[in-house]
């Protein structure tokens, strides 16, 4: 066990020591212009990247990044294969996966995310404490895009049914109304509403429990800049784990500010409610993340998570060359490990 343990020191000591040369050379500080966009509103589950442009973590890596947010009559994934923006902040692996399978020359470099917000959420007291309880529901509210996702994973894996499907079109009175309906969420933002709009603590059961392996909040990057600029790339990775440290375990304050100024519809309160959540259901900080560090990956997951979403039927075997949907490269060296133990001991 010791060994193991100063391997991983050794390891840490050395990415540092190589970070710090690059910090010190005068090409970092000419501060390297990047775009950065998001797949969403300015929300907690950013928040990591809003706190590296608040505390000036990026510019201590010498970047200058301007952070495009996302939304619902916004389409940014087509910005990075086409050389308008530098790294991409998406949603899952499935969005990695289709990239590879149709040719796109993007390849993810980190996964702010241990596990999938995505969930199932219920109303209390109506024998769904059990997770397995779920696929009895009479209804089932589903948005289309989950439908012919996830859902078919649930159906194979885990025997939900077809005929409780109606559409969830992002409006909780539907499933307000119905005490034995269940819903999609996203774990760290609908139990909220929830509870604000319904008046009680919903039942809420993460897929990623319950086997849907795949990362999240992955950031994507082109393969052309990985093999040309992987310096820029690493100083990238490395300031935004530093941002997710300082944002889940620091002062947050000026992250919720710019948020809140980019998102008029945010507020402290439901910002901060939702970092407990993220905390709680260890989104970003738990398994291999807990020893190499936020962001981490390992290959053998996303394999196991393509090969269950062949077996959903959603790829045949063979579709997708695994080899290009991630690369280890710029994760998994403890970054922001030391960090987060000094900032636990205030």
């Amino acid at each position: 066990m010791l060994n193991v343990f100063f391997r991983h020191a050794t390891v840490a000591w050395i990415h540092w020591l190589v970070v710090a040369a690059c910090l010190s050379s005068p090409w970092a500080h000419a501060e390297d212009k990047v775009r950065f966009a998001t797949n969403w509103k300015a929300q907690a589950a950013h928040g990591g990247f809003y706190q590296a442009i608040a505390d000036g973590t990026y510019k201590k890596y010498g970047l200058d990044v301007t952070l495009l947010q996302g939304g619902p009559q916004v389409n940014n994934r087509p910005l990075l294969p086409a050389g308008r923006i530098d790294f991409l902040m998406t949603g899952n692996l499935l969005h990695s996966f289709d990239n590879v399978r149709n040719g796109v020359p993007t390849i993810v470099v980190a996964s702010m995310f241990q596990k999938d917000p995505q969930a199932l959420i219920a109303h209390p007291g109506q024998g769904y404490a059990n997770f397995e309880a779920l696929k009895s529901a009479p209804l089932a509210l589903i948005a289309k895009d989950a439908q012919f996702s996830w859902w078919q994973w649930l159906k194979v894996a885990h025997g939900f049914r077809d005929e409780a499907l109606k559409p969830y079109n992002y409006n909780l009175g539907p499933f307000l109304a119905n005490p034995k309906a269940i819903q999609q969420g996203y774990s760290v933002a609908e139990p909220i509403y929830v509870e604000d709009q319904g008046h009680f603590k919903p039942v809420v059961h993460l897929l990623a429990d319950h086997g849907f392996s795949t990362y999240s909040t992955v950031i994507e990057a082109r393969a052309e800049m990985v093999t040309k600029q992987p310096e820029l790339v690493q100083r990238f990775v490395d300031a935004s784990i530093i941002g997710w440290v300082n944002y889940l375990y620091g002062d947050r304050s000026a992250a919720h500010a710019l948020m809140k100024r980019d998102n008029p519809e945010m507020s402290d309160a439901e910002l901060e409610a939702s970092v407990a959540l993220m905390k709680q259901q260890g989104i970003v900080d738990s398994g291999e993340a807990l020893t190499l560090g936020i962001g981490a990956m390992n290959p053998a997951r996303i394999q196991d998570f393509y090969q269950q979403m062949v077996k959903a039927g959603l790829y045949q075997s063979g579709d997708v060359d695994l080899s290009r949907v991630a690369t280890m490269q710029f994760v998994n060296k403890q970054v922001g490990v030391p960090l987060k133990a000094t900032l636990l001991q205030r």
